[in-house]
């Protein structure tokens, strides 16, 4: 193995982190900051005031709440994907395959060994907690720890795609202080400062010969975190009591990823090895707009939208300690919207009903998709409940059913294998093309206490 061995694979590895720590709308981004919210799509994340998690929805809306309260809950994930029409196969020199010197041009040589089970996001728990405080009738303190971006997925040892990525797990973790004021009755302001804390571990196979054999595959893998500081502002314009609109903007937050780096033989010996990699990525700022309107007494109907500005994302740029500037890869990313809408019924003093629908498109593209993060557009329906037994509690529930666009992955690569003869030139790689189809089921539960 030589040195291009260790920058290839480090380039690969640290450049998924990018995939999955962005979560991208219509990928993996987190949208479970609410069950509440849940419940109608998150239609009115930015006018809805229901309890504490406003303060991440919207800073601007504590100053609404008329008591302090907290709210803490989570949704569980279970997330379903079906692999079809698989076509993965080893690739060599056309030259080298025939016995002489490379020619430039690479031709398959056989199916690479393996399975495609689909299995690979594991069942996840997604939690959170906020705190609202009302200080006078007009000025209000929040406090809120949540999770805005994160994506886990782990492939089957033999999987037939294993050499572009078999495992990834990437966990960002905010918190956040707030404060908002209320300016007179039709306006209020509010604005949060978030620590960000990035924490990942990405892997891939890659062969240890022509045979592409899973069980002598070299395991390579990279981790690596950081920490940054970013923001958010809200406003909120109630020009009757039926009727808010609410404006809410996240800023951008850029980060340094620093880690290791190591690869091992299946006997776990150390075939390479880097302590110092560093990669510059930005999570783009994101704009949120939702209307909510009092209908009659009981009724109330929510309308949001989202933009994210992905355009950030343009490309991947690894540089190392010792190997200096190790990838150079455009991405090129799109700006990406979603649009939801939902209500929620008053059936009783003590039981609201709720339903939404979402719309979420995605930023990649066709080129580019990769089978870490193996998304497309997706649609998501949803239902809730809030029951509040007391008037200092509450509690709520809410599902979630979304259903992705099929897509399709395909990707190559020529540099798996090299030869002494050729002085390290790559002259074998390999390529997988897959249909994918992606369904995910949420369930939420929440609390909110008022004191």
């Amino acid at each position: 193995m030589n040195n291009k061995f260790n920058k290839l694979t480090l380039a690969a590895a640290v450049s998924a982190a990018v995939f999955t720590s962005h979560a991208n709308a219509g990928g993996y981004q987190v949208n479970e900051q609410s069950v509440s919210g849940q419940g109608y799509g998150h239609a009115g994340r930015s006018s809805n005031v229901n309890d504490a998690t406003i303060v991440y929805g919207n800073p601007a809306g504590m100053s609404f709440l008329d008591r302090a309260q907290v709210t803490a809950g989570g949704t569980y994930l279970n997330v379903n994907t079906d692999i079809d029409n698989v076509r993965a196969n080893r690739t060599l020199d056309a030259g080298v395959a025939t016995g002489g010197a490379p020619a430039g041009v690479q031709v398959p040589v056989g199916a690479i060994p393996g399975g495609n089970e689909g299995d690979m996001v594991p069942g996840t728990l997604i939690p959170f907690a906020f705190y609202a405080q009302p200080v006078t009738d007009r000025l209000a303190f929040g406090f809120g720890v949540y999770a805005p971006f994160g994506s886990k997925t782990e492939y089957e040892n033999d999987f037939q795609g294993r050499y572009f990525g078999d495992y990834t797990e990437v966990k960002v973790v905010s918190a956040q202080p707030t404060v908002s004021y209320r300016l007179n009755d039709q306006w209020a302001v509010g604005a949060g400062v978030t620590y960000n804390k990035v924490d990942g571990e990405l892997r891939r196979k890659l062969p240890s010969g022509a045979g592409f054999n899973p069980a002598t595959d070299i395991d390579s893998r990279v981790e690596g975190d950081d920490d940054a500081w970013g923001y958010n502002l809200g406003v909120i314009y109630q020009p009757v009591p039926e009727t808010t609109f609410g404006l809410t903007y996240r800023s951008k937050v850029d980060y340094t990823l620093e880690g290791s780096f190591v690869a091992r033989d299946p006997a776990g010996n150390v075939v390479r090895a880097d302590d110092s990699a560093s990669l510059k990525l930005t999570t783009p700022e994101t704009v949120n707009f939702s209307l909510t309107q009092q209908m009659t007494d009981r009724l109330k109907l929510m309308f949001g939208t989202s933009w994210v500005r992905w355009s950030h994302f343009d490309e991947i740029r690894v540089i190392g300690d010792q190997l200096g500037n190790i990838t150079d890869e455009q991405q090129e990313y799109s700006n990406a919207w979603a649009f939801a809408t939902g209500g929620e019924y008053q059936l009783t003093p003590s039981l609201a009903l709720r339903a939404g629908v979402t719309l979420d498109y995605t930023p990649t593209n066709d080129e580019h998709r990769s089978v870490r993060i193996p998304s497309d557009d997706r649609r998501i329906f949803s239902i809730g409940a809030g029951w509040s037994p007391t008037p200092d509690l509450t509690l709520d529930f809410a599902y979630s059913y979304l259903t992705e666009r099929s897509t399709q992955v395909e990707q190559e690569r020529s540099d798996l294998l090299a030869s002494a003869a050729t002085g390290g030139r790559p002259v074998g790689g390999a390529t997988y093309a897959a249909d994918y189809k992606n369904e995910a089921h949420g369930f939420g539960a929440q609390l909110t206490y008022r004191f």
